[in-house]
C-alpha cells in the first residue's frame, strides 16, 4: 500500500506552492505531524502533514481498523503580519494529532480547543472544523482506503464557541457571514452574538 504522505504534500504544493517553513512535533506514541507554512501575498497558510497517515476511527469500536475510515489535514488561513501567527505551530500540531491521542474523528462542524490562546494575544483557543473542497481538493486514494479531505478551521472566540454549542456550526457561520465577518483577521472581536 503506497504511503499517504507524499501524496498529501504533492497535493498540497500543488494548490498552495511551495512551503516557506516547516515545524516537526511528536508527541509520546503516536506518528510525527509536520505543519507547512505557506504564504500567498498577505494571507499565510499553516497545514498540517501527518494526521491523515492513519485513518481516524470510531472512539467507541472495540479495534481500530488500520486501512479504512476517514482520512484529513487541517489549514489554518491568517493574514499576515498582524500577530505573531507563526507561534500556532504547536497548537496545530496538537490538533493534527487528536485522533490518535483523544480517539476523536475530525469532521466538518465539529469544534477543536487547545485550551490556551491560538498563538501569543490570540483571542481565540479553538477552531471549526469547516467543509472541505474550496482552497484544496480532495485527494483519492486507491481503494480500499478513504479520500483525504483538507479540512478548513476557522478560529473561534471563547463567546463564539460557546454559542456554537448551543445554536450548532452552521447558525454561527451564519452569524459571520450576515455580519461580514473576516475570519482571516488573527486580531478580530467575537461577531454579535445577541
Amino acid at each position: 500500500m503506497a504511503d499517504v504522505l507524499p501524496l498529501v504534500e504533492a497535493r498540497l504544493r500543488s494548490a498552495l506552492g511551495e512551503p516557506g517553513a516547516r515545524a516537526a512535533v511528536t508527541f509520546l506514541g503516536t506518528d510525527r505531524i509536520e505543519v507547512l507554512r505557506f504564504q500567498e501575498g498577505d494571507i499565510v497558510r499553516y497545514a498540517t502533514l501527518g494526521m491523515s497517515a492513519q485513518p481516524m476511527s470510531d472512539p467507541t469500536a472495540a479495534l481500530a481498523d488500520p486501512v479504512k475510515g476517514p482520512r484529513a489535514e487541517l489549514i489554518l488561513s491568517v493574514r499576515g503580519g498582524l500577530a505573531d501567527t507563526d507561534k500556532a505551530l504547536r497548537p496545530l500540531a496538537v490538533l493534527g494529532a487528536s485522533p490518535q491521542v483523544e480517539g476523536v474523528v475530525v469532521a466538518p462542524g465539529a469544534s477543536l480547543d487547545v485550551g490556551e490562546p491560538l498563538w501569543p494575544g490570540a483571542p481565540f483557543t479553538s477552531v471549526l472544523v469547516a467543509e472541505p473542497g474550496g482552497l484544496v481538493e480532495d485527494l483519492e486514494l486507491d481503494e480500499p482506503l478513504d479520500p483525504v479531505r483538507f479540512l478548513p478551521l476557522l478560529p473561534m472566540t471563547p463567546n463564539e464557541a460557546a454559542w456554537k454549542r448551543v445554536h450548532g456550526a452552521q447558525a454561527l457561520q451564519e452569524r459571520w457571514l450576515t455580519n461580514g465577518t473576516d475570519l482571516r483577521d488573527p486580531s478580530r472581536k467575537s461577531v454579535p452574538l445577541d
